[in-house]
């Protein structure tokens, strides 16, 4: 089984309604796995937090693409784990 980030895209972001300091956005991230020999490519559109205050945009950029890809670190964990095998 194989799980691969094909794109990561920074789509928007802003400030929270009501928690100061904090940004949130959205990135789309493209994946492409393999399982059983079958392929399958998918979008995912993960919601994405930062607690930057008043920062550069470029850093703001960098903390939610973090925190993005800090999540499809866990989900590749969780999609990686050894499959039980049945006894023969």
């Amino acid at each position: 089984m194989s799980f691969e980030v094909l794109a990561c895209q920074l789509m928007h972001f802003g400030p929270h309604a009501t928690i100061p300091g904090r940004i949130t956005g959205s990135v789309r991230v493209r994946i492409r796995e393999r399982f059983h020999g079958n392929v399958t490519e998918y979008g995912l559109n993960l919601p994405v937090k930062a607690d930057c205050g008043k920062v550069p945009h470029e850093q703001v950029r960098t903390a939610l693409l973090t925190h993005a890809a800090h999540q499809l670190n866990k989900l590749k964990a969780r999609h990686s784990e050894k499959m039980p095998v049945a006894a023969e």
